[in-house]
């Protein structure tokens, strides 16, 4: 679309001739007596970078918990890669090749940054798995894996770290002089790094980022952004949610902008930023975009948070 649309009909996607690799439809989502996401349709291309926007209280996080499995919708579906997953735990999903990170990063703070990546990679492992349909000998055959782990398990684990600490590198200096420190000891800003590294270990199809750059300084946002492009650049889906919106607008092949839980536009990251709809979003005043789109368009990043 090159163009902005204050409609909340299901978007179409890049190519007609080609099925999205996420396609959601209606989604409805309800806490007592808020609606958290009011039937939002969206989907994502192969290889494309969707970004969602929104002020506080939107229901982007919300989103991306129905997307993940988090959390489940009342009404409306989720596709990936042309399955109806809808419904799917979060374990199943990424099995299935969707990661994520969170709003407030996750990492496991008792464990290096390396055996933090490594979780990333757990549904990709085949040599340890015990057999099929044995409920009760399978503790007790990871047990023997674990004390006298045949050569097949020490090569996979072997090709698995390496393949971890390449993507660890991704991070430069930020990481890889960290690799065997605990997590707990990392800054705020390298902990996030950490959780994107180790959804990065699984080998996603489609990655959701969300807020990848909160609590990062300029310098080190101008850092994310190139890893993000980088990601891009080597053809990962990518859904992000973020609040530094000349991120947001120098990354997105799409802006798709909430309020309230509906789609209030989307469209060419230019052509929102100039949406009255979306001025009138975080500025709270329609004339204000009415008078100077441009202007109040500007001024966007400095108002109302982009949170939830």
């Amino acid at each position: 679309m090159t163009t902005a649309s204050t409609t909340s009909t299901p978007t179409s996607t890049p190519s007609a001739s080609v099925a999205p690799l996420l396609s959601i439809a209606g989604l409805v989502r309800r806490f007592g007596g808020l609606t958290a996401v009011n039937g939002l349709s969206l989907s994502l291309a192969d290889g494309e970078l969707v970004s969602v926007i929104g002020p506080n209280g939107a229901g982007k996080t919300t989103l991306f918990n129905l997307i993940t499995g988090l959390d489940t919708p009342d009404v409306g579906s989720v596709a990936f890669a042309g399955q109806d997953v809808t419904g799917f735990a979060a374990e199943r999903l990424a099995g299935l090749g969707l990661a994520r990170t969170f709003q407030h990063g996750r990492v496991f703070g008792n464990l290096s940054v390396l055996d933090n990546v490594l979780v990333g990679a757990h549904t990709r492992l085949r040599a340890v798995r015990p057999p099929l349909g044995l409920p009760l000998l399978g503790p007790l055959a990871e047990l023997g894996l674990a004390l006298l782990p045949p050569a097949a398990v020490r090569a996979e684990e072997e090709r698995l770290r390496a393949e971890a600490t390449e993507i660890i590198a991704l991070f430069g200096d930020r990481l890889t002089p960290r690799l065997d420190k605990p997590a707990h000891s990392l800054s705020y800003a390298n902990r996030r790094r950490v959780e994107i590294a180790r959804a990065l270990a699984l080998k996603p199809r489609l990655l959701l980022l969300d807020e990848p750059t909160a609590g990062m300084n300029p310098t080190e946002t101008a850092e994310m952004l190139e890893i993000i492009r980088g990601l891009k650049g080597r053809g990962l889906t990518i859904l992000l949610i973020e609040h530094k919106l000349d991120l947001v607008m120098q990354l997105s092949d799409r802006v798709v902008v909430m309020d309230h839980g509906a789609r209030i536009a989307e469209g060419l990251p230019s052509a929102v930023a100039t949406d009255p709809a979306v001025i009138e979003a975080y500025l709270g005043h329609k004339a204000v975009g009415a008078a100077n789109q441009d202007d109040a368009a500007a001024v966007v990043p400095t108002k109302r948070g982009i949170g939830e």
